[in-house]
């Protein structure tokens, strides 16, 4: 992989669960990371660990602000744009703030990195984009009809970075997430992912709830598998990577009973009362996408893609961290 040693980089939401573990990476790499996040979603406690780094500075702003983008934007080589809200559920309750976030915070970072001179925009797409396409596995090329404002957002952004390719010579990369999981992970609130929501709710011995019948399937992506492929779009020299979207998952899927189970194993060797808390079953919810598998050929081809963590291992490592971090019974 091409060095990122003395880069000047750029990370959207950089306080948020994603963008502070690639902040991570990214020092461990020798880059020079500036974080730019408003904390709605982020949190101060997940940058703090950079914070008397010499190679980190924060810029507390929102990307709603174009000025705010375009001061961030300044000097920098690379954009990891992670900011944006998430949640189908949010988007649904909230399509119009989704939307601002989304699409024109989007749109600011966009004409911010080219008149800024960014070489490279690796943005955060979603597997939401795939709608309700039905084909199995999900293949880049083939999409449906979004199912949420949320997927709206995300589908749109692949459009604007599409054009901005094309029309200003920006190389942009999107790498579209299956349900990323892993340390960080905010397991609070009602949109909270269902992996650390599962886990503190286990730990608690509280029964978690299942939405519909537990069948519905997700191919869950350890955090190491996304930081990996977002290095690799940063680095990459393979022209035929450059204004493409990648699927970025471990390419396997699991139901969310069978989730549930192995959470409830794995947890139980760290309280073996958490072996008798029930799993409950709740409604459906509005804009889910029944299952979720994808094809990662096209990165493994174009970006050397190479996931080393499957669901299982990822869970053990998610739930070491969450015992250590949240409270228990």
């Amino acid at each position: 992989m091409k060095s990122l040693n003395n880069l000047t980089v750029l990370v959207t939401g950089g306080a948020g669960f994603i963008g502070s573990n690639l902040i991570d990476a990214l020092l461990k790499e020798g880059a020079k990371v500036t974080c730019l996040d408003n904390f709605s979603t982020g949190y101060k406690h997940n940058i703090q660990a950079f914070a008397n780094n010499p190679s980190f500075r924060l810029i507390e702003a929102d990307i709603r602000n174009f000025e705010s983008c375009q001061k961030a934007c300044n000097g920098q080589q690379l954009v990891f744009h992670q900011a944006a809200l998430g949640s189908v559920p949010r988007s649904i309750n909230d399509p119009k703030t989704t939307n601002e976030v989304n699409i024109d915070g989007f749109l600011n970072m966009l004409v911010a990195s080219r008149d800024a001179g960014v070489k490279r925009f690796i943005y955060a797409a979603s597997s939401s984009t795939y709608g309700d396409s039905e084909a199995l596995p999900k293949v880049e090329d083939i999409i449906g009809k979004p199912l949420s404002p949320y997927a709206v957002t995300k589908y749109v952004n692949e459009l604007y970075a599409d054009v901005f390719a094309r029309t200003y010579g920006l190389e942009c990369i999107g790498l579209r997430y299956f349900n990323v999981f892993g340390q960080r992970q905010d397991p609070n609130g009602a949109y909270a992912a269902v992996i650390p929501k599962f886990v503190m709710q286990f730990l608690q011995h509280e029964s978690p709830v299942i939405n519909g019948g537990g069948e519905y399937s997700r191919d869950f992506t350890y955090i190491e598998n996304v930081v990996q492929a977002n290095l690799l779009a940063a680095t990459t020299e393979n022209q035929q990577a450059i204004n493409q979207v990648f699927n970025v998952a471990f390419g396997d899927r699991t139901t969310l009973n069978q989730l549930a189970g192995w959470l409830r194993e794995i947890l139980s060797d760290f309280d073996p009362k958490i072996a008798n808390v029930d799993i409950l079953n709740g409604p459906y919810r509005k804009g889910d996408i029944p299952h979720s598998l994808a094809s990662i050929e096209k990165a493994k081809t174009l970006l050397g893609y190479d996931p080393q963590y499957d669901l299982k291992k990822g869970l053990k490592e998610a739930c070491n961290w969450y015992c250590e971090f949240l409270p228990k019974k």
